[in-house]
């Protein structure tokens, strides 16, 4: 075990998390202004995150310089500043936004350490952020990108064929993704329809899509995107009096990729919009793809002439992974990090970590911090440890009445008033998190919901879901309840 630090060539050779933040605060050949934004924006990043978050992942960040619109930023490897950016883009750019302004740009720096051969001096490599690329997810001048042959695609280059584990959860899905890579457009699978609950690997499967047919046909338009930024592309263009180059552009796609279509619910111009899109590109045989959370069937707040087409080609489920699944996801992603888990450690955390590949995943990088920043080996114990720490607990079903009786306590508010019509703010805002939680621990469907709050319908019942979703990325006191709440109903 002793050799599996040494694996990690990208980490530096001084990556202990002291030696990290005390390299960090220090000014020594480094831009004093970069050193005093970053410290601003940890800050913010630090208000919003528990301890062991915001030390394992931002205070081995080094902030070297500002070069024009770029903070540069050194990170211990490639893998850290990807997970970074997978996980905590938003609270970043938002952090940056608000010290910076909503020009800047940040680029890390990774440090290359040299093994073969003690007369060469460590070097360094230049990464934008992922998001920063110019395929990806910048803000897009229709008009331009009209006239011009690159396309901007909104593909994460991560996401692969290759790097995807198929297993019985998801082999249908897989499958119809491969026959479309080889054949957008010409297959009966149009539109390709994927959905299942967060975190089970739809979205790396439909963008593996995007990223294989741009293999096999670089001059291919593909588009990838969710439908909140659609749906904000479109606004935007309303303002600015460029609906038309809107329209052109998504209509000029050969292959359009639109995640969390069930975003578009009660969003009726943005609908239509997509409607006409969706037909365009359907009878000139160009390929669609969407992804959800739920089936079209399922889908509330949608135009029945919508769900109609989604419903024209195929659509397929991704289902949680099985043991062997999960351990083949397990052992997969550590090699790809250079490093081999020890079969009681991948036994155990394929046991205990099965919600979703989004927490196993967690769980795993959790394990490769402590294994590289900590030094630590790695062990079964350091598995119990990690896992104890990021899986969630699997307990009984909890039931409406556990959630009312939950909230209704640490509120200091009665059921009654809770299920009441009143609408003063701290009774307004315990319904709320009721029917948040209540959408998010439980299998009943928002029109289930709302019966249990005075036949409340559907749409009062996403309001309220948005509401608090809301609340949470802003105001940290009532994301505290929120996690205090959900972590005493997870304790029965």
């Amino acid at each position: 075990m002793a050799n599996q630090k040494d694996k990690f060539a990208l980490f530096p050779e001084k990556d202990t998390k002291k030696e990290l933040s005390k390299e960090r605060k220090s000014p020594t050949n480094r831009d004093e202004k970069a050193r005093i934004k970053w410290e601003e924006c940890l800050e913010i990043i630090k208000d919003n995150l528990n301890e062991q978050a915001f030390s394992s992942w931002f205070e081995p960040i080094i902030p070297l310089r500002i070069e024009e619109n770029n903070l540069i930023v050194q990170a211990p490897s490639q893998f850290f500043y990807e997970w970074i950016e997978e996980h905590y883009y938003d609270l970043l750019r938002n952090s940056l936004t608000r010290v910076m302004g909503s020009k800047i740009n940040l680029q890390y720096e990774v440090v290359i350490k040299n093994d073969s051969d003690d007369s060469l001096e460590n070097r360094t490599i230049r990464v934008p952020a992922f998001r920063n690329n110019s395929g990806s997810q910048g803000a897009i001048n229709f008009a331009e990108q009209n006239k011009k042959e690159e396309f901007a695609t909104g593909l994460n280059p991560r996401y692969h064929f290759e790097n995807f584990v198929v297993g019985d959860n998801n082999q249908l899905a897989f499958s119809a993704a491969e026959a479309i890579a080889k054949k957008p457009g010409g297959t009966s699978f149009n539109p390709l329809f994927i959905y299942s609950k967060t975190g089970l690997g739809k979205t790396h499967l439909i963008q593996a899509i995007g990223n294989e047919v741009i293999k096999k046909n670089p001059k291919m338009k593909v588009r990838y995107t969710s439908s909140d930024r659609f749906t904000m592309e479109f606004i935007t263009s309303i303002q600015n009096n460029s609906v038309n180059d809107f329209v052109n552009f998504y209509r000029g796609v050969d292959v359009l990729i639109v995640d969390d279509i069930q975003f578009f619910s009660s969003k009726e111009k943005t609908q239509d919009n997509f409607f006409h899109t969706f037909n365009a590109l359907h009878q000139n045989g160009k390929q669609i793809i969407l992804a959800s959370d739920k089936s079209p069937k399922e889908l509330v707040g949608l135009d029945e002439r919508l769900i109609s087409r989604f419903q024209w080609g195929l659509s397929v489920d991704i289902q949680k992974p099985d043991l062997e699944t999960r351990m083949a996801i397990l052992q997969k992603k550590s090699l790809n990090e250079g490093i081999e888990l020890p079969h009681d450690v991948l036994e155990y955390m394929a046991e205990n970590v099965t919600s979703s590949i989004r927490e196993l995943e967690g769980s795993l990088i959790g394990l490769i911090a402590k294994v590289t920043l900590d030094k630590k080996d790695i062990s079964l114990d350091l598995a119990k440890e990690v896992v104890a720490g990021v899986a969630k607990l699997e307990n009984k079903e909890i039931t409406m009445d556990d959630i009312k009786k939950t909230v209704s306590n640490y509120y200091n508010i009665s059921i009654d008033a809770i299920e009441s019509k009143s609408r003063k703010h701290e009774i307004a805002l315990s319904r709320q998190m009721c029917m948040q939680i209540s959408k998010k621990l439980t299998n009943l469907s928002l029109k289930s919901i709302g019966a249990h709050f005075g036949g409340r319908d559907h749409s009062t019942v996403l309001h309220s879901c948005r509401a608090i979703d809301n609340y949470i990325e802003t105001d940290k006191k009532v994301r505290a309840d929120y996690e205090k709440i959900v972590s005493e109903l997870k304790k029965r």
